[in-house]
């Protein structure tokens, strides 16, 4: 019996595979704030997201949807200009599907970035921090259902999520480019709402530095597909009861474009690093 939500990645990926034979060995998910990323990059071609039989749309501000693939630093690279999220309404399988795509099409790496929320009381707006682990509690488990062996194991180890030798990359380029990188624990929630003061104090008791509403699943299904992940989050604001602010998308958006510079900077020295 054929499993309908491999057979959407299959249907999806075939109708790629109709516009374009480009093998990335690079996934790169942009996240608020890296809109423009893929200026740095020598594109070779564009699909919109809307352009791709069954595929979901992203309608998150400042996610323009749409793939983009091309080289950097000599590595062939795909970006995500704008992922799914879970609070747009789209079934968890959904959010993690264009990644799944991506490790089709050749994807051997998946680097993950986004904005978040610092937790941790030494984060201050504007600090970049590498994730090394996960809290995805509170987010439903992209894997729930029948397994896809075509992917992975039924039960794949989360032990080293974050690839240990990704990590070292991205602390030796932000090293090299004078970056202050913070280092921590990042939890997903569904959104769209922000999370409350006594959230942000639970979560903290749990050992999360920085929240957000995406990128866990992401890891995990990419985890589950063979994938190194590395992640970087650039802290846009101070999460509630942290901050004496109202949080507002405004905010989120404006301490993104701040940091958007660095955050390109920091993102491309690593790729140009990293060993295939």
């Amino acid at each position: 019996m054929a499993n309908e939500i491999y057979e959407k990645v299959k249907n999806c990926y075939d109708d790629i595979r109709k516009k374009t034979d480009f093998e990335p060995e690079i996934a790169l998910v942009l996240g608020s704030g890296l809109g423009d990323f893929a200026d740095n990059i020598d594109v070779q071609g564009v699909i919109d997201y809307k352009d791709i039989k069954g595929f979901p749309v992203s309608t998150a501000p400042g996610h323009a949807g749409q793939f983009i693939y091309g080289t950097l630093g000599g590595k062939k690279l795909i970006c995500m200009k704008g992922r799914i999220h879970y609070y747009e309404g789209y079934p968890i399988t959904d959010v993690v599907l264009p990644l799944r795509i991506m490790r089709l099409m050749g994807a051997k790496i998946l680097f993950l970035t986004n904005a978040s929320g610092g937790i941790n009381p030494s984060f201050k707006a504007g600090d970049f921090m590498l994730m090394t682990g996960h809290i995805s509690s509170f987010v439903p488990n992209p894997l729930i259902g029948p397994n896809i062996p075509e992917f992975g194991v039924r039960f794949p180890d989360m032990s080293y999520v974050y690839d240990p030798e990704l990590c070292d990359i991205v602390r030796s380029k932000a090293k090299e480019a004078g970056i202050d990188l913070k280092e921590g624990v990042y939890v997903q929630t569904t959104g769209p709402s922000y999370e409350s003061p006594a959230e942000i104090r639970m979560f903290r008791t749990l050992g999360a530095d920085a929240v957000g509403m995406s990128t866990v699943v992401e890891a995990i299904a990419a985890n589950h597909a063979g994938m190194r992940v590395v992640g970087i989050s650039c802290v846009s604001n101070l999460a509630a009861g942290i901050s004496e602010n109202k949080l507002t998308e405004e905010e989120v958006l404006e301490a993104g474009a701040k940091a958007a510079p660095m955050f390109k900077e920091l993102v491309i020295r690593s790729i140009e690093g990293m060993s295939l």
